[in-house]
């Protein structure tokens, strides 16, 4: 059961680091498997199957988003309290937001899943691809209820700062599911529905982790109260409704790059889902950072720490820029192993080799717009998120991709990507720095009473 707020004391960068370390290291072990899962299918020698689960995995993407919307409103909600000091109310948001999203999860298969064909072929799948992404997509959207609760889960356990236990979730359900890939795949002889029935499996055994720290370990679960949920609905709506549209603006983003890239021919589709796989695994540390702002962010304003949530904002942007400049380069330096592990044909090779050299340090400016997005999802401005979230993935994306593609081929939609990325990256850092400054300067105006709401309470 934690006993202090640990993220308001301590280096700010010191805790950056830890929180999206040990995030991105359950992150990239989950990616891991999906980059593994694309190896093996590539090696059945269906350029088929590999489109497939770039169509499905667009969908998939979709759903996984939804689930950390909702693990965001329970990190938020959760940190604050701690940061308050406030240890019941909670466990009374933990338990309450673990309701929601489970409630939530269940009706979102129910609505999506007869629906799959017809969303895929939307999206530009036909044929062989189309008949192999349904199956696929069929099996593996079953798991959301538990993807759900492993993402809450891991969102509530990074609240108290315990990111070691947050990372065991995804990183066990990783490993799990390399372990069962290979026997469903091809021991089983299953190919593209063995890949998702093991990913299926690898699902539910992120529960069980997610269950014993949060429960067994932090003891972190109120009594289900009805009354008390009606209560609550409203504070997560709040945040996980705007976090919500915020996370399915890349889904958004990433269909409308695939749609596009589909009038490439299978070969482009190829390239941009195996890309689509490197992404996660090599900047897994930068899509960790907003998931490890967060929770510094949402204790140390619950304390009232400024000057400590702009140290955290100055760290975060610091981590990012030594990561991009690590990674890129090894990322430049493996382009041609790449090639070869994938069997990638020439023209989609052309792609990965264009991306690995120009495209890929593009991810520091949007590791820029994950700490702005988490700066607003957690100190009460979530549509805020929103609207720059979206701003990229239409205005941002649509556009630009269309202009280079003109004048570049396939390439151009990776580079109009990237400049939108550019844009968006620096005006979300901008925005989120002169919106702490506000609240800082609103802070220091008003003289509160003793047990007073501040505006994030009022609002929540």
């Amino acid at each position: 059961m934690p006993s202090s707020a640990k993220l308001t004391q301590g280096s700010t960068f010191k805790h950056v680091v830890t929180m999206s370390v040990t995030s991105a290291l359950g992150l990239m072990c989950m990616f891991l498997v999906d980059l593994v899962d694309m190896l093996f299918l590539s090696m059945l020698g269906e350029k088929e199957a590999v489109a497939a689960v770039g169509y499905a995995s667009t969908i998939m993407f979709f759903t996984v988003s939804l689930s950390i919307a909702i693990s965001i409103a329970a990190t938020a909600l959760v940190s604050r309290a701690i940061g308050e000091r406030n240890l019941e109310l909670a466990k009374r948001r933990a338990v309450n937001v673990l309701a929601f999203g489970i409630l939530f999860s269940s009706l979102v298969v129910w609505f999506l899943w007869p629906k799959i064909p017809h969303i895929l072929f939307f999206i530009g799948a036909t044929g062989r691809a189309l008949d192999l992404a349904t199956g696929y997509l069929q099996i593996l959207i079953l798991g959301m209820p538990a993807v759900m609760i492993g993402m809450i889960g891991s969102g509530i356990m990074r609240a108290l700062g315990d990111a070691k236990r947050a990372m065991y979730a995804t990183m066990i359900g990783g490993l799990v599911n390399a372990v069962l890939d290979p026997i469903f795949i091809f021991a089983f002889g299953l190919g593209v529905d063995g890949a998702a029935i093991a990913s299926l499996l690898a699902r539910f055994s992120m529960v069980a982790v997610s269950y014993y720290g949060v429960v067994h370990v932090h003891k972190m679960l109120g009594e289900f109260d009805l009354m008390d949920f009606f209560k609550d609905v409203r504070c997560i709506a709040v945040i996980a409704v705007p976090a919500m549209l915020t996370n399915m603006s890349s889904p958004l983003a990433n269909a409308i790059v695939m749609e596009h890239t589909a009038s490439f021919g299978d070969d482009a589709v190829a390239a941009v889902a195996i890309i689509g796989r490197i992404i996660p695994v090599i900047f897994g540390g930068l899509f960790a950072l907003s998931g490890a702002v967060g929770p510094i962010l949402g204790q140390n304003y619950g304390a009232g720490r400024f000057d400590r949530m702009h140290q955290t904002i100055s760290s975060a942007v610091i981590y990012a820029l030594g990561y991009c400049f690590l990674l890129c380069w090894a990322l430049y330096a493996l382009q041609d192993w790449l090639v070869v592990v994938f069997n990638a044909s020439p023209a989609s090779a052309d792609l990965i080799r264009f991306f690995a050299t120009f495209v890929s340090f593009s991810f520091f400016f949007q590791s820029l717009l994950f700490i702005a997005i988490a700066t607003f999802n957690n100190l009460g401005r979530p549509l805020h998120s929103t609207l720059l979230n979206f701003g990229r993935a239409t205005i941002g994306t649509w556009p630009l991709i269309i202009v280079f593609s003109w004048f570049m081929g396939a390439e151009g939609i990776l580079f109009g990507q990237a400049v939108g990325s550019v844009i968006f990256g620096v005006l979300g850092l901008y925005m989120a720095r002169n919106y702490i400054v506000e609240l800082e300067e609103k802070e220091a105006k008003e003289i509160l009473p003793s047990g007073s709401a501040t505006g994030f309470d009022e609002m929540i």
